[in-house]
């Protein structure tokens, strides 16, 4: 089931959307503490976000900022307020799509089905890795190990990807730098010795030891 985030202030207008994706079977939360969005959706943990742009406290272009900070999920804005230069912020700020109110429902979730359709439909085989329970979401660049989620730097998530896919085989420092530079991550040999003494500390406090073991003078493999 797909869940959706909701930061939308008029309860009229959240109720009947929550209503109607309800019925499409998606778990949809409200969020209830607009000072504290990102929060709430940390804890709620969606794969989709419906954002209007006037709210209390910070406006929604605020909001999808500091969530794109966190995640790379679809954010579909939808606001009354649909001249061009909103729609055009909207897509600066990290909006995946905009709606203008007031909509047709039946809109509004084929709306939302595409854009799940096309953010994850193609990539549920590949999406997750995993290797000795520990579990590597490609999607949004975390580690789940027991019932806990591991957050992790862009750095990190590129060099847990680039293990998971030589599970078995070696890494060298080599190549591991290549795929952070090919990003645009500039680092030297130091930097990357930083980097991987932080994920390792970052795994140990989670209980996950000995994942990535080191091979002298050749490079990385994660272990066991």
């Amino acid at each position: 089931m797909y869940k959706i985030f909701l930061v939308e202030d008029d309860g009229v207008i959240s109720a009947e959307i929550k209503k109607h994706l309800q019925r499409w079977g998606y778990d949809v939360h409200r969020v209830g503490d607009f000072n504290n969005v990102v929060g709430e959706f940390i804890k709620f943990d969606p794969q989709l976000v419906l954002m209007d742009i006037s709210l209390p406290f910070y406006n929604g272009f605020y909001w999808c900022t500091e969530i794109r900070k966190l995640s790379k999920i679809p954010v579909i804005f939808i606001s009354s307020a649909g001249d061009n230069m909103n729609i055009v912020m909207a897509v600066n700020m990290g909006g995946d799509d905009f709606i203008s109110k007031p909509f047709d429902f039946e809109v509004l979730t084929a709306k939302v089905q595409a854009i799940l359709r096309r953010t994850y439909a193609y990539n549920e085989q590949t999406a997750y890795q995993e290797h000795n329970g520990v579990l590597f979401n490609s999607m949004d660049g975390t580690l789940i190990y027991r019932d806990q989620k591991l957050e992790l730097t862009k750095n990190e998530q590129r060099i847990i990807q680039l293990l998971y896919e030589n599970i078995g085989r070696i890494v060298s420092r080599e190549q591991i730098m290549k795929r952070l530079w090919d990003n645009d991550c500039f680092v030297d040999d130091n930097t990357l010795t930083v980097n991987m003494t932080r994920l390792r500390k970052k795994l140990e406090d989670a209980s996950i030891e000995n994942f990535i073991q080191t091979k002298k003078g050749l490079g990385y493999i994660i272990g066991g």
